[in-house]
């Protein structure tokens, strides 16, 4: 589900997990210039947009976040964290060229980005869910 990520920003490494509410993800803009938003929204924090930091493909295509206007985005990472379904945290390289598809949501002045997840083909995979790879 991606509950971690590691990225350069102004030149500084950056590694934070989910459950920082201070959390802030890279998101490229079609100019080329990477900003940070706010990573999802968790329980304890005031808004209206969904709860979490994932988005799953399948709710994106029915149309469940048409209300926060998705908008698609590059977020450019170096690795990102998962765990599998035993509980236990592996990290992922992502090779140039490659980035996370993320959403950026809205409600009035409220911006989040969430990551996109899929669910993995296979049926013996060690993830629930994976963040989409895009190239």
């Amino acid at each position: 589900m991606c509950g971690g990520v590691y990225y350069t920003h102004k030149n500084r490494d950056i590694r934070l997990y989910f459950p920082n509410p201070r959390a802030m993800l890279p998101v490229r803009m079609k100019d080329g210039e990477v900003r940070l938003l706010p990573w999802g929204r968790r329980s304890d924090q005031p808004g209206k947009l969904p709860r979490g930091g994932w988005a799953r493909l399948a709710a994106v295509y029915s149309g469940s976040w048409d209300r926060w206007f998705p908008v698609p985005v590059k977020i450019p990472v170096k690795s990102f964290m998962e765990r599998d379904i035993e509980g236990h945290s592996h990290w992922y390289d992502l090779t140039r060229g490659k980035w996370l598809q993320g959403l950026v949501a809205r409600d009035g002045y409220e911006q989040r980005v969430y990551v996109v997840v899929v669910e993995p083909e296979m049926e013996d995979a060690a993830h629930e869910r994976w963040p989409r790879i895009m190239s």
